[in-house]
This record gives structure tokens, sequence and C-alpha cells, in this order.
């Protein structure tokens, strides 16, 4: 789940452990060779060296599991010259019906494992469709994103955004479908590609949200989910016209972004409400746009409820605000990067939602002025 917006999972750790799990195989048969050949006989250690191969096939290919199991086997015969009456007949037959069943588990392991590997890659592909990089830069505005999922091994989820330089401006789309699974994925890549088109074509904020709900209307009609007989999804859509100095945000039930500045913060909570995608048939369709100053230096971060709603293990939310406050960063990319690190460790390492956010900076004159003499 982060390239602009990277899947960051803290696998290192992980991966040198299994790395060292992988010689459990052979640590196994070297403990049971040394207690078989220093213990009297009528212990008979020997005959836990099935279990060595058997252990091997779910980590091992098929070559080496069946050599360790022809070790296994010619360290009993072995052992059958210093200590008789051990049984090896049994024991013998007993490594090679079980090295032959762990060649074929390996076999089917690793038959499995490619199909995983592939159904990855689709998955990538169709994130990088759905979440497509971001440039880092977008009509004077320095834009980064994250994306976390909850399940470990998943990839896209319900959680959704885009940023796109139009002839109206920067125009931002951040949400969150409610629902989970491939329904939920469905819905966002709707929305999302309806945004793409709309951002371009409506003059106004208000033109691209009824786009928007038509879309979810017709997704939700041509894709029923079992009991959930109709997707909803909060949204919020924001403007930066050209040349900057202002921000036109239209909140459809979506947490309210924060603009920070030299330890200043301002929530932006909507003046009038607006309905959610596919509600506004139940509470009415005004959409209310607010005016707000954005000025060179100042930071927006536009986030999902899965930033603000993270616990910790007594229950209590991610101080969202008060977090806001402390950070003394400058670039959106470091801004991110604390807040993911900070999740992290509010959570104790485990997301219970899909979490995206976006952070933009203002860029001052004196910021242009040094990435012109750097071009």
């Amino acid at each position: 789940m982060i390239t602009s917006a990277r899947p960051w999972r803290r696998r290192p750790a992980y991966s040198g452990r299994w790395e060292a799990a992988r010689l459990a195989p052979l640590i196994l048969t070297v403990l049971i060779a040394g207690l078989a050949f220093s213990t009297p006989r009528e212990i008979a250690f020997s005959r836990l060296l099935p279990a060595a191969p058997a252990l091997a096939a779910a980590m091992w290919p098929v070559l080496p599991t069946m050599c360790l199991g022809v070790f296994c086997l010619l360290l009993m015969i072995v052992l059958s010259f210093f200590h008789t009456d051990l049984g090896t007949q049994y024991t013998s037959a007993a490594i090679i019906a079980v090295t032959l069943a762990a060649a074929y588990g390996s076999h089917v392991r690793l038959q499995r494992e490619e199909t995983l590997f592939q159904v990855r890659l689709v998955a990538d592909a169709a994130q990088k469709v759905l979440l497509r990089p971001l440039p880092h830069r977008i009509e004077g505005v320095e834009i980064e994103s994250l994306y976390l999922a909850a399940q470990e091994q998943a990839r896209i989820g319900g959680d959704f955004y885009e940023a796109i330089g139009t002839p109206h401006g920067l125009r931002l789309l951040i949400g969150d479908v409610r629902g989970k699974g491939l329904s939920a994925v469905g819905a966002a890549a709707a929305v999302i590609s309806c945004f793409r088109e709309a951002a371009y074509d409506e003059p106004d904020l208000q033109g691209i949200v009824h786009r928007l709900e038509t879309t979810v209307t017709r997704h939700s009609a041509a894709f029923p989910v079992q009991d959930q007989p109709e997707h909803f999804a909060t949204a919020l859509l924001a403007e930066i016209p050209p040349g900057g100095g202002r921000l036109r945000i239209l909140n459809c039930g979506h947490p309210p972004p924060l603009i920070a500045r030299c330890g200043k913060v301002r929530v932006l909570e909507p003046t009038i409400p607006s309905p959610p995608l596919n509600l506004a048939g139940l509470i009415g369709d005004r959409y209310w746009v607010d005016i707000v100053p954005f000025a060179p230096g100042e930071q927006l971060l536009l986030y999902t409820d899965g930033v603000s709603e993270t616990r910790d293990h007594t229950g209590r939310f991610f101080p969202l605000p008060d977090w806001m406050r402390r950070q003394d960063t400058e670039h959106p990319r470091e801004l991110l990067d604390q807040l993911h690190l900070d999740l992290l460790r509010h959570s104790g390492g485990r997301l219970d939602d899909d979490i995206a956010a976006l952070a933009l900076r203002h860029t001052t004159a004196q910021d242009r002025g040094v990435v012109g003499a750097g071009g």
C-alpha cells in the first residue's frame, strides 16, 4: 500500500526474521542428530528425523526438500551402525514417505505462491490506475500523497484521491466509499474516473459534484451489493484558482481539512454541510462552497477519517489538530512521512481502516525563484 501514495509497511524486520526461519529445517536436523548420538538408544530421538523434511516443505523448494530427506535417510543409516535395534527399517520408510509427500507439498505451495504473485501484480497495476502517482508540483503548489491499506496484504481500498491542474486552477478530490471489498473499490474507481473528466469541463465545483452524484447513483444501481442496497461516499472537493491566494472547498460529509503555518492551525469546518454522494435524494442537493485564504508558505492537509479515527490501545482518537500544531516541517513529503510514523506509533502498528491523505504547500516567491535558478 508508497509511491506518491506508497503503501508503507514495516517489512525489513519481518523479512529478516523470515530469512532466519528458513534455516529451521536444517537446525532441526542437526538438533535431532546430536540428541540421537548423545542419548541412550532407548530414547530413540532418531524417530523424529521425518519431521525435518516435513518442515522444509513449508519454506523450501522441491529439490532442497528432497536433498534434506536424503540426508536424513543417510543419517539414519549411519546411526544404525552405532545403535542396534533402532527400528531403522521403519524410520527409514517413514523418512522416504514423508520426503515424497513434502516434495509434492512444496511443489503445490510454489504454484500457489506464483499465482498469488501474479494476482499482486494485477493489484499493483490496478492501484496505479486508481491512485496514480501525482506530480510533485502543480501550478506552483507542492503536493504529496499517502495511502495505507488497513489489511496487511491489501493494495487498494475504498479511499480515493486525485489532483489535477486545469484551466480553472488546481482541483483536488479526496473521499471515502462506505463499505469494504471490491464493491467499494469499484465505486471509488467510478468516482475518480468521473472527476478526471469533470474537473476539466465544469466551470465550478457544484457542477463537478452534481456529476459525481450522478455517477455514484448509477454505479450503485448497476452493481448492487448484498446487505448494502446502495453505495454512498463522503468527498471533499477543493480548488486553488490560478494565481492562488484563496481556496474553494465543497465538503460532502467529509472530515474537515487543516491549514497550518508556524504552529497555528485552522480547521476548515463547512459553513453549511453538503450531503455525501448518493444521499442527495434523501437529504437534499444543496451544495455550499466555502472560500478561505491560502497564503504562500501555508500547508494544507486533506485526509480521510482513517487518519482522525485511528485509535490507541485505550480507544483514544489520534489528535490530528494538536499533532499538526507541533509539526515544523516545511515540505509536504516530510509531513506525510511523519504522519505515517506517528499513526503507526499511536495505533501500535495496527490500522483498522484505510488511510488516504494529501498534503499541499503554497510555494512562496522565494521558493519559485530557487526552483527557477536550479532549472
